[in-house]
């Protein structure tokens, strides 16, 4: 299992951003480039990637193909067609925007108009218009499930990908979105272990070596891990020489406790005190 997320810091180039990776110790991350990077710094973030064995997981979208503007919607959509082709140029498996909405509160904010019938037909549509504009052969276009926005549960989100009908449709997997309601706050093992039960075929990944297409169900060793049954399979990011040296063998001691704060962190948000809950954010949001 590789840990990552968006390495964050001010950059203005390749260099810039490798040294920044090197210090999150990521192992998968978010593009840092877009349709409109030039080629030639697009391949060099790659390289850089390649160099430190770190995984570009996803090509963001993160934009409102339901602007109420026409004209901002429209543009929108050209450009989640434009990074879905980035995303199958370059070999990344995942390319993710959000439904959309047509509030005027934002372009990611909750409104009532979002679970109607015709926005479900809208949404549809219009990911089988990008899908069909793109016409990716690796890559995978996916909706981020929203707390108050489709899809927000795992059956919606397979009923979703029935209905779109498109090959290159696939999941995202962020059950955080949906714990929504009490009964997914109060037991969110149970729900994480549903939504890799039921996504977990749906979910597209790079595909580990000597396997096709990255369509397999090992998602599910993530689930079962994160609800607090099995031992992760971590393999650390890239680090300074001087400070690897320093740490020894205390990797996997140190990607074990993460696991363990993280577990805790659920546990406390089902029936630990406010206080104590408050403290143990606070000590993963420093360490």
């Amino acid at each position: 299992m590789r840990l990552g997320g968006t390495v964050s810091g001010n950059f203005s180039g390749p260099e810039e951003w490798e040294r920044l990776l090197v210090k999150s110790r990521f192992r998968a991350v978010t593009a840092p480039f877009n349709c409109d990077t030039p080629e030639s710094e697009t391949d060099a973030y790659r390289a850089a990637c390649e160099r430190h064995d770190v995984l570009i997981a996803e090509v963001g979208v993160w934009n409102n193909v339901f602007d109420p503007d026409p004209a901002r919607a429209a543009a929108a959509v050209e450009y989640a067609v434009k990074q879905l082709k980035l995303a199958d140029r370059t070999g990344v498996r995942c390319c993710v925007n959000i439904a959309g909405t047509a509030g005027t509160a934002g372009w990611d904010a909750a409104d009532r108009s979002n679970f109607t019938d015709e926005t479900y037909e809208r949404i549809i549509r219009s990911v089988r218009e990008i899908i069909d504009r793109a016409e990716p052969k690796y890559a995978f276009y996916t909706l981020e499930p929203m707390p108050w926005m489709i899809p927000d549960s795992p059956d919606v989100y397979l009923q979703l990908i029935r209905d779109v009908n498109r090959p290159q449709f696939g999941a995202h997997m962020d059950f955080v979105n949906m714990i929504n309601c009490p009964r997914r706050y109060l037991a969110p093992e149970k729900f994480i272990s549903e939504c890799f039960t039921k996504l977990g075929p749906m979910i597209r990944r790079h595909p580990p070596e000597g396997q096709p297409d990255g369509s397999e169900q090992a998602d599910g060793d993530a689930g079962r891990m994160l609800a607090g049954r099995g031992e992760p399979g971590f393999r650390e990011g890239p680090e300074d020489p001087g400070r690897a040296a320093a740490r020894g063998s205390a990797g996997a001691a140190g990607a074990h406790d993460d696991l363990r704060r993280v577990r805790k962190g659920l546990q406390l948000c089902r029936g630990g005190r406010r206080g104590e809950r408050n403290r143990h954010l606070r000590s993963i949001h420093n360490s």
